[in-house]
């Protein structure tokens, strides 16, 4: 059984995650809300916005990135190449980082991980580079630690993530194509030797063809491992 402590995780769809602390602190993991057609109507506008983690510069990952910037000035928190992009476009609170490095945001901690994934941003007609894809350990009010994968492969430093950080819960993309698939997540949750997984990054579209009963098949010789097949708007608390 999982103990979120106060803290509620909630899918958006796709790769996109909000989380509330028990102080009401709104955190936004990869905010593709508007466009996205599987984030539920009435959560594709938030109210309150405090801190934007992203993973890479993908339209699907940045999202509403910009608009919800503009409009909640949230703390932003991502690899240093689109912190400057960013800034470019008139956002002040961003922090660039390098992977392995720690920032506080608010209530939470964050560290940036490595993750295998192109990384570049659409700017117009530019395809800008987004310096590396990479993932995130958001540490939550109470002790409870999250993975977030972001778009990848399997890597066998995920083992070190998982000895440096001991995350609780990971949130593993399995639609494979662009990411991992269910055979490739079933790999990645032996290395990170993680109990709890809300599998992300597939459904969205019919060429996202992994699903949650592939990787319950898969792990089903893991003692103890809990699959939340979370529906869009649907969380754990």
């Amino acid at each position: 059984m999982l103990s979120a402590h106060g803290n509620q995780i909630t899918w958006l769809g796709h790769s996109a995650f909000r989380i509330i602390t028990p102080a009401g602190n709104v955190i936004l993991i990869d905010p593709w809300l508007e466009g996205s057609p599987t984030c539920p109507a009435d959560l594709k506008k938030p109210a309150r916005v405090d801190v934007i983690l992203l993973t890479h510069g993908h339209s699907d990952h940045l999202g509403d990135t910009l608009a919800l910037g503009r409009q909640h000035q949230p703390r932003i928190i991502c690899i240093y190449e689109i912190y400057r992009w960013l800034q470019s476009k008139g956002l002040k609170n961003v922090t660039g980082m390098g992977k392995g490095g720690t920032v506080p945001a608010g209530d939470i901690e964050v560290t940036l991980t490595h993750a295998i994934h192109s990384n570049s941003i659409q700017d117009g007609d530019d395809v800008i580079y987004g310096g590396e894809a990479a993932g995130f350990i958001v540490r939550l009010p109470g002790g409870l630690t999250v993975y977030h994968a972001g778009d990848t492969g399997p890597f066998s430093d995920m083992k070190l993530i998982g000895e440096i950080y001991s995350p609780q819960l990971a949130c593993l993309p399995i639609g494979d194509l662009y990411t991992m698939g269910p055979r490739e997540a079933a790999h990645a949750i032996r290395l990170l030797g993680v109990r709890h997984v809300i599998p992300m990054h597939y459904a969205t579209f019919p060429e996202l063809t992994g699903r949650p009963e592939e990787l319950r098949e898969m792990t089903k010789d893991i003692s103890g491992l809990a699959i939340h097949a979370l529906k869009p708007g649907e969380s754990l608390a």
